[in-house]
Parts: C-alpha cells; sequence; structure tokens
C-alpha cells in the first residue's frame, strides 16, 4: 500500500509535465504545418549540390550551358527520351 502513495503523485506529475510540454508546443507553432516536410522532399532542390565529375553526361552539358546562360541549376527541364 505504501508503493500506491509514491506511485500516484509521481503519476500526477508526469501527466501535468506532458500537459505543459504540450502546450508549450502547441504555442510555439510545431503543430502548424503538418504536411509540408513531407511535400517539400518531392523537390529537386538539389541539382547544384551533385558535383560534376557524379553527373551524367546530359547533366553535366545541361549545367555548363545553364550557367554560360546565366540561369539557376532548377531552370532547365528535364529532356524526353527518344529511345523508342
Amino acid at each position: 500500500m505504501k508503493i500506491v502513495m509514491i506511485l500516484v503523485p509521481v503519476m500526477l506529475v508526469l501527466v501535468a509535465l506532458g500537459i505543459v510540454l504540450f502546450s508549450w508546443a502547441v504555442k510555439n507553432g510545431q503543430y502548424d504545418d503538418l504536411d509540408g516536410p513531407a511535400h517539400r522532399i518531392l523537390y529537386d532542390d538539389d541539382k547544384d549540390r551533385i558535383p560534376d565529375d557524379a553527373k551524367q553526361p546530359e547533366q553535366k552539358t545541361a549545367s555548363r550551358s545553364n550557367r554560360a546562360s546565366g540561369g539557376e541549376a532548377g531552370d532547365d527541364e528535364p529532356e524526353e527520351d527518344r529511345t523508342s
């Protein structure tokens, strides 16, 4: 019976701490944008981070011609597959 006298106050303190942390997270906007990171992963914004020696030949020429024309790395459109 002595253990119940210890566990009940500990449980109440933990529940109160959880409520305080949850309310802090809501006030600071932690739950505002739940879908943004899931959709952001689909955008291909790392073309400029690929080293030149790791690019495929068509990527090298596209990035060089794009740099020469003053465009950004994300401006080039994907080429169509004309093998058929």
